[in-house]
């Protein structure tokens, strides 16, 4: 077996945060997986913080510190890769992650630089923790807007293994506290909603269940804020005929500058027979000027239906020309060709 982190299960392992992580709608609690967790440091004297994520501001050229905290619950040491990295929406979901160890950050992560000690490992004692001092130097030429990020404590101890072709893969659990960083400059909120598709499944016999389909779509911000999205989503049949309306509804998830991220919606009752237009229209609450629409057309046909039609009118036709064929009486012999047959 060979043991390193596994590229997948780390991503797996930021995503099972718990709800602070995943969920910046609502305030985030500090990450934590019930073992061990990383928090912003609380102020002297304070036994908890009431910060569930760092978040600071600094013009281009600047430096901001801060501390992280790294707790263990256990009842064990536990030793960690300590890590700064940059967060990513997921692509399918939208969920917020940190990348892995093993990719090298290019935006705020590459900002922060952590004690010396961290550069090898961290050992934190049962039911204690560890202050992890920190600064966040912006380059220079930093982009104005949002730029996400994170501290992660990397545990090093092998917790499961699991398969990537014909190697085994050890897998290692990891906790990480969010990080928002805003440059000062002009703001640019953006967000397009694109490539709107509808798959559609149908019964054989329209009463005998109805029909289901999936509305999918992709939201990108193309702006250089976070933006938390709201989207409505509608449909109509001929004539202007509603046949769906979900209301405006908060996703419930941040969407970084830059990320484009894959969303579904289950139409458990769609249309048997008609002809759609569906829409996707989404904006934010924080920026209420902020709308995009897409729309995209579909046949809801019965499709099983109209073949099974179809070959049993073909079916039904052929048999018809058949059986008048076979009632067709034999061709007379003229009187003319019976005389002369009989002269010769």
């Amino acid at each position: 077996m060979r043991t390193r982190t596994s590229p997948y299960g780390l991503l797996v392992g930021l995503l099972l945060l718990g709800a602070g992580l995943l969920s910046a709608a609502a305030p985030a609690a500090a990450a934590d997986n019930g073992t061990w967790g990383v928090f912003p440091t609380p102020p002297a004297g304070a036994p908890m913080t009431d910060r569930g994520y760092f978040f600071h501001q600094g013009a281009a050229g600047t430096t901001v510190s801060d501390s992280a905290t790294i707790v263990n619950t256990s009842d064990r040491d536990l030793t960690f890769q300590i890590f700064a990295t940059d967060a990513v929406n997921t692509p399918a979901g939208g969920a917020f992650a940190l990348l892995p160890v093993e990719t090298k950050p290019k935006d705020v992560g590459a900002w922060i630089a952590l004690p010396p000690e961290t550069a090898t490992t961290v050992t934190v004692p049962a039911k204690g923790r560890k202050d992890v001092p920190f600064t966040v130097r912006v380059p220079a030429d930093a982009a104005p807007g949002d730029h996400a990020g994170g501290i992660v404590a990397l545990n090093t101890a092998v917790e499961g293994v699991q398969q990537e072709g014909k190697v085994q893969v050890g897998v290692k659990r990891s906790v990480g506290a969010r990080l928002y960083f805003r440059v000062p400059g002009p703001l640019t909120p953006g967000l397009s909603v694109e490539d709107v598709r509808v798959s559609r499944s149908a019964p054989l016999l329209s009463w005998v269940h109805d029909a289901r389909a999936t509305v999918s779509y992709a939201l990108v911000n193309r702006g250089n804020v976070v933006i938390e999205p709201k989207v409505t989503v509608s449909a109509e049949g001929l004539f202007g005929r509603e046949v769906l309306n979900r209301p405006a509804r908060e996703l419930k998830l941040s969407l970084l500058p830059g990320r484009r991220i894959e969303l579904t919606e289950a139409w458990p009752d769609a249309p048997q027979s008609d002809w759609v237009t569906v829409k996707i229209r989404a904006g934010a609450a924080a920026y209420p000027e902020l709308v995009s629409e897409s729309e995209t057309d579909f046949a809801a046909v019965p499709w099983p239906a109209v073949g099974l039609v179809l070959v049993s009118a073909g079916a039904a036709t052929a048999f018809l020309v058949l059986r008048r064929r076979r009632r067709q009486p034999a061709p007379e012999t003229p009187d003319s060709d019976r005389h002369s047959a009989q002269t010769r």
